[in-house]
């Protein structure tokens, strides 16, 4: 299932509690950065948040002959992504806690 599959399933189930969202996430990413290391198949994605933290992906191709950058920077920046989703995750759980 995609992001935008599972959104609409969200939605059609009428789930309303607080959550995070992809658009939620996107918006905290002010820049990215993008770096290959020479000789190599190993992609580095650094995004910089709002707030001027900062989050760190990568990806690798096991067979140089596959190694294809545009497709290491797009698994890069979603190992990223995927870091944000846990941080924010964790900070809107601790904003809910005391609201119990």
């Amino acid at each position: 299932m995609n992001d935008l599959e599972i959104e609409k399933e969200i939605i059609e189930k009428g789930l309303t509690a607080p959550r995070v969202t992809k658009e939620y996430i996107e918006s905290l990413v002010v820049k990215e950065q993008y770096h290959v290391f020479d000789g190599s198949t190993f992609t580095s994605c650094l995004l910089t948040l709002k707030n001027g933290f900062t989050v760190h992906g990568e990806s690798a191709c096991v067979s140089p002959e596959n190694f294809d950058a545009e497709l290491g920077a797009k698994a890069a920046r979603d190992n990223a992504v995927n870091k944000i989703w846990m941080l924010e995750g964790y900070l809107l759980r601790e904003k809910l806690s005391f609201k119990v």
